[in-house]
């Protein structure tokens, strides 16, 4: 299985074919991830049209009443006061009716919204909980997060809001502008009138407007992700004093973005001045009193109504433009997301070992481990190549070599961290990617160099793999990996949550993490150097420890210290080196240990 990645913009952010590309994906992507809420939306949509519809309502009683106020004024009568009440009742009931519609439209597309975000998250959880374990070192954290939290928030305004924003939009101009026509043709073009300038003036600024959010997006994501890696490793770059130097590339993607923004924004900034001044207030009431008076013979009224109607229409299209430029927003962000959706899960097998192992039990192995010409590469680079071996039950071996040499990987192989380009691992004969992932998880534990506990209670911490354990167990597991004391002296005890109510140091994690192990009591151990970070006490501690959790094992431990090894079964030294050269396989020596 090779490795995957996240980052959807590994396409360079600075090409504008990039750019294209990644909007139409992201349209295509916003269209199969809103599937599930599209009859929703559409329901909402059809509501929406109809309060567009009585919307018009307002202008209407407006040329109504004028009407009549202006007739009773000029012939000096008294003013129809049972046409002014049925105008008034029609214009409260129309406007009641369109608030309710409208509401009630919102209503659907925010249900729509939280059914959407929901799924989603679902969908990222069951697919996170398949990926290869390989996946989450090679992926970074900040695009992960931003997926997760940011994107599906993102979505928020798409779903919620715009399906209906932009229906009333359209719509409420749109049924003006015909009621505008009815009163007068001529009125009706003089509302519209600066309107074709105006618009090619704002179609000419937003051209490249979804190539170039693309890219602001992907910008964006490098920001993010190097802001994350800064935060990570701030401690140690405080301890070393090189603050300067290493957020140095947070801050050349945050220059980067600010020049691509700038550069966009720009002559974007004069563009928009001219629109702006196309379609003033002075000019429009210029336009449309002065030629309503001049060209038409419509009232007053008629001619204040159409003139609130073209102050309306440039606003609709300002409002339109925003809705298009949250679609392109939420196009990216479904494009994240569908891509870790649809991150290809690790296949899971359906079989289990002919002697399948039982947690209470202290002494069982599971047959013989055999690697068979197992290799691997990370892209193109070669890690594994040709790699054959054999751990008999009940026995200690050593993985050896240089940094770089594999021996992390090939370790981590056995519990499917990532699987072999080509060549098998099998136990007790049976490759190991036909078990089911329960099946592999009870008969392979691990402990790795660097040791990560959930933010829950110690108790909870240690039966992680035996969720049914009662706390004689956990506390038997605890005093094995020399760790119960410790646990003895909280206020809290087994209940004390990590993160919360304390923070442990290097070598009380581990050995939670080894008493962890002890209670799964699964009969193949890896130690990925274990003992590496910590100080020599604890260090002493936790060996105590491993010498318990490996009674009765078959284990794989790597080790750079020669101490690490004495008295293993046997040694398999990997060399680096070897891998240099197209030709040579790697240069394995397996051999019985001496020591």
């Amino acid at each position: 299985m090779t490795s995957h990645n996240t980052n959807t913009d590994s396409a360079s952010p600075k090409s504008g074919n990039a750019g294209v590309e990644k909007r139409k994906a992201g349209q295509k992507a916003l269209q199969e991830l809103m599937k599930p809420v599209q009859w929703r939306i559409r329901i909402a949509q059809v509501l929406a049209l109809i309060s567009c519809a009585l919307a018009v309502a307002p202008y209407v009683a407006l040329v109504a009443l004028g009407d009549t106020l202006l007739t009773a004024q000029i012939h000096g009568t008294p003013v129809d006061s049972e046409r002014v009440q049925t105008t008034i009742f029609w214009l409260v009931t129309a406007f009641l009716n369109q608030s309710l519609l409208y509401t009630l439209a919102l209503l659907i597309t925010h249900f729509a919204d939280l059914r959407l975000v929901h799924l989603t998250r679902v969908r990222i959880i069951r697919t996170i909980s398949r990926a290869p374990l390989s996946w989450f070192g090679n992926t970074s954290a900040g695009r992960i997060r931003k997926a997760v939290d940011d994107d599906t928030r993102s979505l928020h305004t798409l779903v919620a809001h715009a399906p209906v924003d932009l229906i009333m939009a359209v719509g409420v101009p749109l049924f003006l502008l015909i009621f505008a026509f009815t009163i007068d043709w001529r009125l009706g073009l003089l509302t519209i009138v600066s309107i074709p300038i105006y618009l090619a003036l704002q179609m000419f600024s937003m051209k490249d407007m979804g190539a170039k959010t693309a890219e602001m997006d992907s910008y964006l994501g490098e920001v993010s992700a190097t802001a994350v890696e800064f935060a990570e490793g701030i401690g140690v770059v405080k301890a070393f004093g090189t603050t300067g130097k290493a957020h140095q590339r947070y801050i050349r993607a945050a220059e980067n973005f600010a020049d691509f923004y700038y550069a966009w924004v720009r002559p974007l900034l004069r563009i928009g001045a001219l629109s702006e001044s196309v379609i003033g207030i002075p000019l429009i009431l210029l336009i449309n009193i002065g030629g309503g008076w001049l060209l038409t013979d419509a009232t007053a009224p008629e001619i204040v109504a159409t003139t609130l109607i073209a102050l309306i229409l440039p606003t609709t299209i300002q409002h339109v433009g925003m809705m298009m430029w949250s679609f392109q927003l939420a196009g990216n962000a479904a494009l994240h997301l569908k891509n870790l959706i649809d991150l290809p899960p690790i296949p899971e097998g359906t079989g289990e070992l002919k002697a399948s192992p039982t947690p209470a039990a202290t002494s069982t192995t599971a047959g013989v481990i055999a690697f068979e010409n197992v290799s691997f590469s990370y892209g193109d680079s070669p890690v594994i190549e040709n790699f054959s071996a054999t751990l008999q039950p009940g026995t200690v071996t050593a993985l050896v070599g240089p940094s770089g040499s594999g021996k992390s990987t090939l370790a981590t192989m056995l519990a499917r961290f990532q699987d072999p380009d080509s060549g098998r691992i099998t136990i007790g004969g049976v490759d190991i990617r036909e078990l089911t992932f329960s099946e592999l998880y009870r008969t392979v534990a691990f402990v790795l160099q660097t040791t990560h506990l959930l933010r829950v209670s110690i108790r909870d911490n240690i039966r992680l793999a035996r969720p049914d354990a009662s706390d004689e167990a956990v506390w038997e597991a605890a005093r094995a990996a020399q760790i119960s004391e410790f646990i003895k002296g909280l206020d809290d005890g087994l209940d004390t949550v990590i993160g919360d109510d304390i923070n442990v140091s290097g070598g009380q994690a581990q050995r939670i993490a080894i008493a962890r192990a002890i209670l799964a009591d699964a009969p193949v151990l890896i130690l990925d150097e274990a003992t590496t970070a910590v100080d020599p006490d604890a260090e002493a501690d936790i060996q105590v420890a491993l010498n318990s959790l490996v009674k009765g094992k078959t284990v794989l431990v790597i080790a750079h210290k020669p101490e690490a090894i004495a008295g293993v079964d046997q040694v398999i030294r990997l060399d680096a080196a070897a891998r240099k050269h197209a030709a040579a396989p790697h240069a394995i020596e397996q051999e019985e240990s001496h020591a």
